[in-house]
């Protein structure tokens, strides 16, 4: 029966049984009729394979669904078991996740595989608990992997999740002050049994019918128990909090090619942002671009600043970069400065996605043309 429009807020334990039950039963007979198809998926009712679900949940942090497919398959192929993964070498799995952001899931991804290959005889673990001990597994990821590859009654919210409860209980208290109360609505709603492919359910609902903006509600197998729907203010949920502007950070990049079509990479320090990734010498980022910029060259050369900037979004700051590019360099001049790299097996270095930018941005007019796709440096 819908529910009416004078409804007001309320929780899943206002909730009969017999109400959840059939909830419950409605998103997962639509999940058997609409789930979406995804390499590391098992079907509706299948059991899922531990290592994929792992595997995938780790690159679909702060990424999308289309960005993660090619990724999976690569290392898919490349590293088929969790004890095959360990035994790569660290370098090796930062230039295959090289493109996909957020590095030090990469390192993570590493360190886990090495942990479950050490202590756990290369199989996951079973429960939250002992997922949450590994290297970069939190909450969300344990839960998520304790469900679909394991079958065990737990909650995974993230952020289609969140909408789609936000709107199913009309809870107006903005994110991230909401998280607490729609966790726990997610607990009370997760089924003993198929709670993976109950979760999964909800992801896709997030990602195909109740999105964030132009939700079709009426094609929703919750719409008759929507409150947000029933009170007209399903699009507006949930409300967030103002967040406030990024800083805006500026430095000085340089691109030395040698006269052996090679360009000139240094690695970053291990730890912090970006670690252990390779990248064009460059100044420190800082309030605003260097006044002396050629200070920060790796060597005396005669570079020509190139027009326009390179612009990146970090999840914390926005990075604008002035790009320096000198060419003919002797190679032995640069000795200690970095290691040159062959710029037809630059897909072998673990260059992040702000550093391709910044090396297509320098090959410009040179024949090679752009080596990596993303979008165009702005103009200053």
């Amino acid at each position: 029966m819908p529910v009416s429009k004078s409804s007001k807020h309320h929780s899943a334990h206002d909730l009969t049984p017999q109400k959840r039950t059939a909830i419950v039963v409605r998103l997962l007979g639509w999940y058997d009729r609409n789930h979406r198809r995804l390499p590391w998926r098992a079907l509706p009712g299948e059991t899922a394979d531990p290592y994929r679900v792992w595997l995938s949940e780790i690159m679909l942090q702060q990424t999308t669904v289309s960005a993660v497919g090619p990724y999976f398959h690569r290392f898919l192929k490349k590293w088929p078991t969790m004890k095959a993964l360990a035994a790569a070498p660290v370098e090796e799995v930062m230039s295959a996740w090289a493109g996909l952001g957020y590095y030090s899931r990469a390192r993570n991804l590493h360190a886990c595989a090495r942990k479950v290959a050490e202590h756990h005889s290369g199989k996951l673990p079973d429960t939250e608990q002992a997922l949450r001990a590994l290297p970069g597994i939190g909450p969300y990821t344990a839960a998520a992997i304790a469900a679909i590859a394991f079958g065990r009654r737990a909650a995974p919210v993230d952020g289609n999740i969140e909408r789609v409860l936000a709107r199913l209980f009309a809870i107006k208290t903005p994110l991230p002050g909401s998280k607490p109360e729609l966790r726990a609505i997610a607990e009370t709603l997760a089924p003993a049994k198929r709670a993976g492919d109950f979760a999964q359910a909800m992801m896709d609902l997030g990602a195909t019918i109740c999105t964030p903006k132009g939700p079709a509600c009426k094609n929703c197998p919750w719409s008759n128990d929507c409150l947000g729907y029933a009170m007209d203010i399903a699009a507006t949920l949930p409300a967030r909090e103002s967040k406030p502007d990024r800083p805006l950070r500026r430095g000085a990049a340089f691109v030395l090619f040698s006269r052996h079509d090679e360009i000139l990479l240094r690695r970053r320090p291990p730890k912090g942002l970006l670690g252990g990734m390779h990248e064009p010498p460059m100044s420190p980022w800082e309030k605003d671009f260097p006044t002396t910029p050629l200070d920060h060259a790796p060597l005396n050369a005669k570079f020509r600043k190139l027009p326009g900037l390179v612009h990146h979004g970090f999840t914390h700051f926005e990075l604008e970069l002035e790009v320096y590019r000198a060419e003919g360099i002797d190679r032995a001049k640069a000795n200690g400065a970095g290691e040159w790299a062959p710029i037809d097996e630059l897909a072998r270095f673990a260059l992040p996605s702000v550093m391709r930018k910044v090396i297509d941005h320098a090959l410009g007019d040179r024949d090679a043309g752009p080596l990596f796709r993303g979008k165009e440096p702005r103009s200053r």
